[in-house]
C-alpha cells in the first residue's frame, strides 16, 4: 500500500507536541515506537467496556474480552505464518520469553559438556539467561565474533557449530548496529547439526516480513512496544512439538486442568505458559497494532524506512568529527554513532533541549561497545511516521552541540 506520510504521521498524537519550545523530533524508535490512536482507543475500549478475566468467566464481559485476546493470538499467529495458535504464547516481551526458553526448554535439554552459541552483537536479554543456564548445569557459552562492519563472521559461526551445540541464540536486527543477520542461513546450518535456533525478534519484526514456516525457526520472540503496541507484553512463537514438551515455566491459574495437593495436571498449549492473569488489554492492543502494521504493509515500511536511513548515512558522511558505528551493507533503520569531543550522553542531552529525542548510551549491548572501543554511541532510530526534514533537524542540532565543546 501506499506509504502517504501525513496521513501515518497524523495517526500518531503523541508527535504533534513540543519539548522545550521546539517540534518533537522523535528517533527512539530502537527503544519504544509511538502509538497510533487506534492502538490507544483499543486498549481504552477494553477497559471502558470489556474489562474482565478471561477463559474463565461465563458473563458477556469475559466472552468479549476472551474473544478478543484469543482474536490477538490469531492475528499474531497470521503475520508471524505460524503453523497453529498453539504455537503463540503471550509473555511480557521478548526478554521474559527467552527466559521462558533458556529455563524451560534449556533445564531440559542442556547439559554438562554442552554448547550455547550466540553471536558477540547479541542484547543482554540474549546473553544473560544463557549465561545462567550455562552456570546452572555446566554448559560453555560460545561466541560467534563479527567484523569491523558489524556483520557476523560466518566462517567461524560455522567452525563453532559442532554436535555439542544444543541451541544458537541469535539477533535478527541488531538493536545497537541495525545489521539485519542472514537468519535463514544460520537456522539451516545449525539443524544441520542438531541444534535448535532462537530468534531474536525484537528489532526486527516492525519493519520486514517475517515467515516462520519459510525461516524455520524453532523459537521467535518479540515484544509489542516495539511494533507500535503497548508496553509490557510480547510473544514466544514456538514449534509446537517442542512447547509440547517443555515443562510450564511459572505455576499458577489458568496454566492447569486439574489441581490436587498431591498432583497438579498442565493445561493444553499454549495456556500451560500463560500462568496468572495476563496483559490481557495489551495482549489485544498488540493484535490491533499487528493490523496497522499490514494497513501499511512491508512494500512501503521498507522503502521508506531504507530512504531515510540513505538520507541519514550520507549527512553522517559529510559531517566532520563523526564515527558511524556498525556499517553492515545489510542494515536498517539505525545510526549509531560518536561525536569527536562530546560524550554521547552529553550529545543526547543537547539534542533533547533541541527537541530531537535520541538514545545514548550502551544500548543494553555492552560487549558491541566493547568491541568497538567506546563507552556508548549516540543512536538515532527511524520508523515509518519519521522524515528528511526531521533527519535534517538532526544533523542542525549535532552541528550545534559540536559547536559547544569545539
Amino acid at each position: 500500500m501506499k506509504h502517504d506520510i501525513s496521513v501515518i504521521r497524523g495517526d500518531f498524537p503523541i508527535l504533534h507536541q513540543e519539548v522545550y519550545g521546539k517540534p518533537l523530533v522523535y528517533l527512539d524508535n530502537a527503544a519504544t515506537t509511538q502509538k497510533p490512536q487506534c492502538v490507544i482507543d483499543t486498549v481504552r475500549h477494553y477497559y471502558e467496556k470489556d474489562n474482565a478475566n478471561i477463559h474463565r468467566g461465563v458473563h458477556l464481559l469475559s466472552e468479549r474480552a476472551t474473544a478478543d485476546y484469543e482474536a490477538a493470538r490469531e492475528t499474531i499467529r497470521l503475520f508471524f505464518n505460524a503453523k497453529s495458535s498453539k504455537e503463540v504464547v503471550f509473555t511480557r516481551g521478548a526478554t521474559e520469553s527467552i527466559n521462558l526458553v533458556a529455563t524451560s526448554w534449556g533445564n531440559a535439554n542442556v547439559g554438562k559438556g554442552d554448547e550455547v552459541l550466540i553471536t558477540h552483537m547479541e542484547h543482554h536479554s540474549n546473553i544473560v539467561p544463557w549465561q545462567m543456564l550455562c552456570d546452572r548445569v555446566g554448559a560453555s557459552l560460545k561466541v560467534v565474533p563479527m567484523n569491523a562492519a558489524g556483520e557476523l563472521e560466518m566462517d567461524a559461526f560455522e567452525t563453532l557449530l559442532s554436535d555439542r551445540t544444543k541451541l544458537v541464540g541469535v539477533v535478527h536486527m541488531s538493536n545497537a548496529l541495525g545489521t539485519i543477520n542472514p537468519v535463514g542461513t544460520m537456522i539451516k546450518k545449525a539443524h544441520a547439526v542438531g541444534a535448535k535456533v532462537l530468534v531474536d525478534g525484537a528489532q526486527a519484526a516492525a519493519h520486514m516480513a517475517v515467515d516462520l514456516q519459510a525461516l524455520d525457526a524453532d523459537f521467535y520472540v518479540t515484544s509489542a512496544h516495539k511494533m507500535y503496541g503497548p508496553t509490557g507484553v510480547g510473544v514466544l512463537v514456538g514449534r509446537e512439538v517442542l512447547l509440547d514438551a517443555m515443562p510450564p515455566y511459572q505455576g499458577g491459574g489458568d496454566m492447569i486442568l486439574t489441581v490436587t495437593f498431591e498432583k497438579s495436571q498442565y493445561n493444553d498449549l499454549p495456556h500451560k505458559f500463560e500462568a496468572g492473569t495476563p496483559n490481557i488489554a495489551g495482549a489485544i492492543g498488540f493484535g490491533r497494532a499487528i493490523k496497522y502494521i499490514e494497513s501499511i504493509g512491508f512494500k512501503a515500511i521498507e522503502a521508506c524506512e531504507k530512504k531515510l536511513l540513505t538520507y541519514a548515512i550520507q549527512k553522517a558522511a559529510d559531517f566532520d568529527g563523526l564515527r558511524q558505528i556498525g556499517t553492515a551493507g545489510n542494515r536498517a533503520c539505525i545510526l549509531s554513532f560518536v561525536l569527536d569531543g562530546v560524550h554521547p550522553h552529553d550529545l543526547g542531552t543537547i539534542l533533547d533541549r533541541e527537541g530531537v529525542a535520541i538514545r545514548a548510551g550502551h544500548h543494553c549491548a555492552m560487549p558491541v561497545m566493547q568491541f568497538y572501543g567506546v563507552p556508548a554511541t549516540a543512536r538515532a532510530s527511524f520508523s515509518i511516521y519519521n522524515t528528511k526534514a526531521e533527519v535534517d533537524v538532526l544533523f542542525t542540532a549535532l552541528a550545534k552541540a559540536q559547536a559547544m565543546f569545539a
